[in-house]
C-alpha cells in the first residue's frame, strides 16, 4: 500500500506536467478531463498520505520497542503503537474506498425514461405510479424535475414518460433504477379480483454536456408536427412537436410537451445527447472484463430488477435479495430504503476487487 501511495504521487506530478503543456491548455475538453482527474487524485492522496503517516509511525514505534534500552521510551512507544494500531485499519479501509474506480457521471443530472411493457392498460397505470414515486423521491433530495416528453395512456398513467432530474448526484443515485420493474396487483378493471402481473422498463442516463458528446448538424433529421394527446387527438393548433432522428444511429427522440417548437427542440436535443452518451459508455463497458463488472451497477435494462407486490405490501429487489414490507412508504418516495443497500453492496463488491488487486 505504501508503494501505491508513491505511485499516486508520481501520477499527480505527471498530471501537473501534462496540464502545463501548451497543447493541453489549448484543448478545453482535455483540460476539463485532466482537472477532474487531478481533483479526484488529490482526494485519494489525502487518505493515502494519512495511511502512510500512520504506517510509518507504527514502524518507528516498533523500532524503538525492539532496539531501545531506555524503559521509559519503550513504554511510551508501546502506548503510541497501541493508538496507531487502532487507527491503521480504519485508515487503510478509507484509502481503499477512495481507490474504488469512480463513475465520473455520478455527480451529473439524470434523464429517465419509463415505458409500459407487458400488461396492457395496467402497465401504463403503473408507469404513472412509478413516475410519481420518483417525483416524491426527487422532492426529498431537492432535485428539480423537468418533463421532457410524455405520452399519456387512455386508461390513466402513461405509455411513456421522459424527464430530467437536475441536482448534484442525481445520476449516481438513480442509476440503480435501470431495468424491468414488475407489479403484482388486482387492476381496477378486474371484475373477478384476480391478481395480474405487469411490467415496465426504466432507463436512466447521465445528462451529457456538449463537451461530452459532439453531434453534427448534418447527422440530424428534424421533423415538426402537431402535438397529440390520448387517443391521438390534436392538442395544439401549431406544429410545435419535434421529432429528431440521429441518422448514423437511427435514434429517434420526440418532444411535444412545450407549446414552443424551439423549447421542444432544446429538450429533444438534451435527451438525444444523453442517449448517445449512454451508447458510448456501453461500448466502453463492453471492453471491461467480466471480473471487473459490479454485481450491482446501472444494470441490464432487459433484466427484472424489482417486484412490487401490492396484496402483500412487499417490495423485492432481486439483485441483492432485499425484501421489504414497506410498499406504501416506498411508493411515497422512501426509495433510500432500497437505493442505499444497493449502493453499499456495489461499494463492497468493488472494494473486494481493490483488495485483491492492490
Amino acid at each position: 500500500m505504501l508503494k501505491l501511495v508513491e505511485k499516486l504521487e508520481e501520477k499527480l506530478k505527471a498530471l501537473d506536467e501534462q496540464m502545463s503543456d501548451p497543447k493541453v491548455l489549448s484543448d478545453q475538453k482535455k483540460l476539463i478531463e485532466l482537472n477532474r482527474e487531478r481533483r479526484h487524485l488529490e482526494e485519494i492522496l489525502i487518505t493515502g498520505r494519512f495511511y502512510r503517516r500512520i504506517k510509518l509511525r507504527i514502524e518507528e514505534a516498533e523500532g524503538i520497542i525492539n532496539n531501545e534500552e531506555d524503559a521509559e521510551l519503550v513504554a511510551m512507544a508501546k502506548e503510541e503503537l497501541e493508538q496507531y494500531e487502532n487507527e491503521i485499519e480504519k485508515a487503510e479501509k478509507e484509502f481503499k474506498l477512495k481507490l474504488i474506480p469512480r463513475d465520473k457521471n455520478d455527480e451529473k443530472a439524470a434523464i429517465i425514461e419509463i415505458r409500459a411493457g407487458t400488461g396492457g392498460d395496467e402497465a401504463g397505470i403503473f408507469v404513472g405510479d412509478v413516475f410519481r414515486m420518483y417525483q416524491k423521491y426527487a422532492a426529498t433530495k431537492n432535485w428539480k424535475m423537468e418533463i421532457m416528453n410524455s405520452n399519456p395512456s387512455s386508461a390513466g398513467g402513461f405509455k411513456e414518460i421522459v424527464f430530467a432530474l437536475n441536482g448534484k448526484g442525481a445520476y449516481g443515485m438513480m442509476k440503480y433504477e435501470s431495468g424491468v420493474h414488475r407489479v403484482q396487483r388486482v387492476p381496477t378493471t378486474e371484475t373477478q379480483g384476480r391478481i395480474h402481473t405487469s411490467a415496465i422498463t426504466v432507463a436512466v442516463f447521465p445528462e451529457a454536456e456538449e463537451v461530452d458528446i459532439e453531434i453534427k448538424e448534418n447527422d440530424l433529421k428534424v421533423d415538426v408536427y402537431r402535438s397529440s394527446g390520448p387517443g391521438g387527438q390534436s392538442v395544439n393548433t401549431t406544429d410545435s412537436a419535434v421529432r429528431i432522428t440521429h441518422l448514423p444511429t437511427d435514434l429517434v427522440v420526440t418532444c411535444q410537451d412545450e407549446k414552443s417548437q424551439l423549447k421542444n427542440k432544446v429538450k429533444a436535443m438534451k435527451v438525444l445527447r444523453a442517449r448517445l452518451y449512454d451508447m458510448e459508455m456501453a461500448k466502453q463497458q463492453a471492453k471491461i472484463t467480466a471480473e471487473r463488472r459490479s454485481m450491482v451497477s446501472s444494470g441490464d435494462r432487459s433484466a427484472k430488477i424489482r417486484t412490487y407486490n401490492f396484496p402483500q405490501s412487499r417490495v423485492t429487489d432481486h439483485r441483492i435479495g432485499l425484501t421489504l414490507y414497506k410498499l406504501e412508504e416506498i411508493m411515497n418516495g422512501a426509495l433510500d430504503e432500497i437505493i442505499e443497500p444497493l449502493r453499499q453492496h456495489d461499494q463492497e463488491e468493488k472494494l473486494k476487487l481493490v483488495s485483491t488487486e492492490k
